[in-house]
């Protein structure tokens, strides 16, 4: 793998979250080509939630928030803080924990570990 590259197909990343999300009745997972903001309004969505780990986070999403404003300014955007406990973690940190054999059984769920080490590691 290449930072900034995906290990897996849409179809697989999309079986993984429904894999991880099949407790909860109220989610749904769907693939998307287009714009975030034209997918919630297709939706009929009120808010796109996301997940903030740092500043720079914060920084990326103030900038697509403008964008998506100017687009539809009825949806708004709702941010929610990770856990300290996860505000170091992104893909590319363990792809590379994968690729050398660390430890990454309680940072994704267990099927994608599984995966992971299979297609990456050791």
């Amino acid at each position: 793998w290449r930072k900034g590259s995906t290990v897996f197909s849409t179809e697989e990343r999309v079986a993984f979250l429904k894999g991880a999300t099949s407790d909860l009745p109220n989610v749904d997972v769907d693939p998307f080509s287009t714009l975030l903001v034209d997918f919630a309004r297709e939706r009929g969505a009120m808010a796109i939630v996301k997940g903030l780990r740092a500043i720079s986070d914060f920084e990326y999403e103030l900038e697509m928030n403008q964008l998506n404003r100017r687009q539809d300014p009825e949806i708004e955007s709702v941010y929610l803080m990770a856990s300290a406990k996860y505000s170091f973690l992104s893909s590319s940190g363990i792809k590379e924990l994968a690729t050398f054999g660390g430890d990454i059984d309680d940072l994704v769920p267990e099927e994608v570990a599984g995966a992971l080490k299979d297609r990456l590691g050791r």
